[in-house]
């Protein structure tokens, strides 16, 4: 959990799948909010508002949109994630935004 410790601060929220490895959360201070998808449990039968399907369908979105690249340099996956996750972010308003978007680059500069 180091990448976890090192970039989430302790007290936090953390919602994930059941993976066994993520029960160390809870000892380092996380809230840890589990689904177990081994049980064929994807909401949690104790709280509706636990379940990670917002990352996995982001996620799912993310693979299939960056597989078109046919790979990309290392120094560069940072600008694509960060595009993705606008362009996912805005998918439903994406043609309006950008021309939001363009307007304010062309009359505030």
């Amino acid at each position: 959990m180091p990448i976890v410790r090192k970039v989430v601060k302790a007290g936090s929220d953390i919602y994930s799948d059941g993976w066994r490895s993520y029960d160390a959360l809870a000892v380092y201070g996380y809230n840890h909010k589990k689904v177990r998808h081994e049980r064929d449990e994807f909401v949690s039968k104790k709280n509706r508002q636990i379940h990670i399907n917002g990352v996995e369908s982001y996620w799912s979105w993310l693979k299939k949109r960056l597989a078109q690249f046919n790979g990309m340099k290392k120094e560069q996956f940072q600008r694509y994630l960060l595009e993705s996750e606008w362009r996912f972010n805005h998918r439903f308003t994406l043609e309006n935004d950008l021309r939001e978007l363009l307007k304010q680059l062309i009359f505030n500069s």
